[in-house]
């Protein structure tokens, strides 16, 4: 093993983890578990969701939580993961607790859009209904400008 690893972690959004002088890192693909070492062979893969954990020559592990990437190694020394979200943590309690903060929200964020989808909805039914029973034109829709 000679050298070491430049990891860059990055959503559509923002550059979430630029790190060097990483010792290994290991991930986990649809094949199963494998690990990276400074010199690995081009490497490209694809990361549904799962856990990249990684440390320095003489450092704790750290940990990254990603979901829906893709996991590229060249040149035997940069390791690049483009991911839709990635939350990273120094340790693995607080990983996971902020992953199952993070679905939370998520998915309250979904309830509210479906909420505010199904008043739009109701309110232009409710409009829609006006104007037939008025038998006008008050959306304008006659098109005799």
């Amino acid at each position: 093993m000679s050298g070491a690893l430049a990891l860059t972690v990055t959503t559509p959004l923002r550059i979430v983890l630029e790190e060097r002088a990483i010792a290994s890192l290991r991930a986990e693909d649809a094949t199963g578990d494998f690990g990276i070492l400074p010199g690995h062979a081009d490497f490209l893969t694809v990361i549904e969701a799962g856990v990249l954990r990684w440390r320095g020559a003489a450092g704790p592990w750290r940990y990254c939580a990603l979901r829906g990437g893709i996991f590229a190694v060249t040149g035997g020394a940069e390791v690049r993961v483009a991911c839709r979200e990635a939350i990273v943590s120094d340790d693995l309690a607080s990983l996971r607790s902020r992953v199952a903060a993070a679905r939370a929200e998520a998915l309250d964020a979904s309830r509210r859009a479906r909420s505010e989808g199904t008043r739009l909805h109701a309110r232009a039914i409710r409009q829609l209904m006006r104007e037939l029973a008025s038998g006008g034109d008050t959306l304008g829709l006659d098109g005799d400008g």
